[in-house]
């Protein structure tokens, strides 16, 4: 019997669609494909590439009222946030526009007898492996820029949301781009792995976990294709005394619940500054009140269930271990499907924290929050570097100047000032530490989607 893969619906258990694995034949076929559509795709111009792109987005965003009860159904987003249209939307549309100067020749000084410059030539074929908790932003990320920049691209979605790779298939054969240049393959562990280590791709993008970077790290060992890697995160806040109080609480709720905590640069830890703690949490508690959890597929629900009860249980263990060493949690009621087992998580804050317990240290990816009061800034910072990771962290100050000199010091790939869990096209989305290696988006994603090459001519 072939393999396939399920999707388990959050909702309520059922088996939402599945798929066969893509079989030998059919990956090997798929790399062929991929090859020779790159080779006839980079002799089009970067301003031709940029109309198909330009119809791919029209496609997707034309899709959204099917595309949104099919999150709801695959991960658990409510429907009344209207999908990743806007993000897809803004990030597409820039990586779009900056493309044919991004990618331009970058001319060396004049030298005499000489004509000197740098291109930009395509990797080649490219592989994403994208996840299941932003499925549209993350895989566009990479999907986009790679294609404007000369590549082919075979996508590997998350097994939870493989009807996003089937998404981007039916708009890529809508905006009539070349057979073969964009392929969604459904693959199982061992064959994307054995596709990584084929000698045959040449770069490969990967937003999951730590452990799942290491993986295809070791998958590609000695085939010297490079790679993009965006894993694990535990975001800090920092509120300082001068923060506006009413709206640091409100943006970090939902900084801390949206999507039920399961966004890759969501805050999972807040310090705050002893002088505004007890204002700060006491409006953070009424404010996380309003977001209650439910079926996604009503219009009333905030926070849906998380991807899968394992997430959920996850983070109740570590909220039951931070409580057994003398936390306190301030979220009172819970949502009758709220129970081991279930992915229904009720959004949870917990105080009297220290960073002993699992909870202030490793990653949640789910709807909990700590808040711990600070001394001052030393201490803050002390604490926003106390993690292996290191992909946003926001301060809440009036005094910008301030916020830049605590930034270069905080170990972390973006600093937010007054807003949080954002990710903004025209600057680089990295990250230090274990949270991975590379760079996407901005000028900087071209380069790290393109193989630079120099030409020095001299005059006969």
């Amino acid at each position: 019997m072939a393999e396939t893969v399920k999707i388990i619906s959050p909702i309520d258990g059922s088996v939402y669609a599945e798929r066969p694995v893509a079989t030998g034949p059919e990956i090997e076929s798929a790399v062929a494909r991929a090859a020779a559509a790159r080779r006839a795709w980079g002799a089009v111009t970067v301003r031709e590439r940029a109309k198909f792109l330009s119809h791919l987005v029209d496609a997707l965003l034309a899709r959204n009222d099917e595309i949104v009860p099919e999150l709801a159904w695959q991960m658990g987003r409510p429907v009344r946030f209207g999908g990743e249209k806007r993000g897809v939307e803004e990030r597409a549309r820039h990586m779009i526009a900056i493309a044919e100067e991004a990618l331009a020749p970058s001319m060396r000084t004049a030298k005499d007898g000489f004509r000197r410059w740098i291109a930009h030539e395509p990797l080649g074929t490219m592989v994403v492996i994208a996840p299941w908790n932003y499925p549209f932003l993350t895989a566009v990320n990479s999907i986009v820029p790679g294609l404007m920049a000369g590549n082919a691209v075979i996508l590997k979605h998350a097994s939870q949301t493989l009807l996003v790779g089937e998404r981007f298939a039916e708009a890529m054969q809508v905006a009539g781009l070349p057979d073969g240049l964009f392929q969604n393959l459904v693959l199982n562990h061992a064959d994307t792995e054995k596709l990584i280590g084929s000698g045959q791709i040449d770069h490969i993008n990967f937003t999951g976990s730590v452990e799942g970077g290491r993986r295809i790290e070791r998958a590609a060992a000695g085939t010297f294709a490079t790679l993009g890697l965006e894993l694990g995160g535990k975001d800090p806040a920092y509120v300082r005394p001068d923060a506006n109080l009413p709206s640091a609480v409100e943006n970090l709720v939902d900084g801390s619940f949206f999507n039920s905590g399961q966004s890759c640069c969501g805050v999972e830890r807040i310090y705050v500054h002893a002088d505004v703690y007890d204002h700060f949490v006491e409006g953070f508690v009424e404010t996380a009140k309003g977001w209650t959890l439910g079926n996604p597929l009503e219009a009333e629900t905030v926070v849906g269930p998380m991807a899968a009860a394992k997430f959920a249980d996850l983070v109740r263990g570590q909220t039951d271990e931070a409580i057994r060493k003398g936390a306190r949690a301030l979220m009172g009621s819970k949502h009758p499907e709220d129970r081991p087992g279930s992915p229904y998580l009720t959004p949870q804050v917990l105080v009297d924290l220290n960073h002993q317990m699992a909870v202030m240290r490793e990653e949640s990816f789910g709807p909990v929050v700590g808040i711990m009061k600070v001394a001052d800034d030393e201490e803050a910072i002390t604490l926003m570097n106390d993690s292996p990771y290191g992909l946003t962290a926001s301060v809440w100050s009036a005094d910008l100047d301030t916020v830049a000199s605590l930034g270069s010091r905080i170990e972390t790939g973006t600093v937010f000032a007054n807003r949080c869990d954002y990710l903004d096209p025209a600057l680089v989305w990295t990250g230090v530490k274990d949270t991975g290696k590379g760079g996407a988006l901005s000028e900087l994603g071209y380069a790290n989607l393109t193989q630079p090459k120099s030409y020095h001519l001299k005059e006969a």
